[in-house]
């Protein structure tokens, strides 16, 4: 028994018929597309999570041309040689709800968040730069130095913290500043007077 596919084909002009398939019909199965969209997204959140966060909050010209070559690159990888408008709404469709599944399980689960996310990292503490966690999250001094100028603070001795946020920001808390903790990152600052 001929399927919905056939029957809109029967009720469509041939020549019409001949414009609007390819555009539907997918050149690669539905499941295969799904499977290697899973994987690319798999792959890339591990490779950026890896290069760590200044790379990702503080992009130049040169990271929005490696973010579009490593899109096209990636697109051939994720519907293969299809290039149907089915697959690349499957692939689309798909990238939206693992993102969808990977926020929700976020939101619930702090030790999920922290495993994809991090935590923040302290770069100042009490005026001593902490340089192996400098080294480690490959944030140089001048990077520290202007997150310090744009909070008015000139020297690393009048900085109580400086803090590598998750989304590449350096926050700075000036001393003097009473700061309150939960579970050792911080939350809110209070200027005193």
């Amino acid at each position: 028994m001929p399927g919905p596919l056939y029957a809109l084909h029967m009720s469509v002009p041939q020549h019409l018929w001949s414009l609007v398939a390819p555009a539907w019909i997918p050149g690669t199965p539905l499941l295969q597309i799904v499977f290697r969209t899973l994987v690319v997204y798999g792959f890339l959140i591990a490779v950026f999570r890896l290069l760590g966060r200044r790379s990702m909050g503080q992009m130049n010209v040169f990271d929005l041309a490696l973010i579009l070559v490593i899109s096209n690159a990636v697109q051939n990888a994720m519907v293969g040689p299809d290039t149907s408008l089915s697959g690349g709404l499957i692939a689309a469709l798909t990238l939206i709800i693992v993102n969808w599944i990977v926020s929700l399980i976020e939101s619930r689960s702090a030790r999920a968040r922290r495993l994809l996310e991090g935590s923040p990292v302290l770069l100042i503490h009490d005026g001593n730069w902490l340089h192996e966690n400098m080294r480690r999250e490959r944030v140089n001094v001048e990077e520290i130095k202007q997150a310090m100028r744009e909070h008015g603070v000139d020297d690393p001795s009048g900085v109580k913290l400086a803090v590598l946020e998750l989304d590449g920001s350096i926050s700075i808390v000036p001393t003097g500043t009473e700061v309150k903790r939960a579970h050792r990152v911080v939350k809110t600052i209070h200027h005193p007077g």
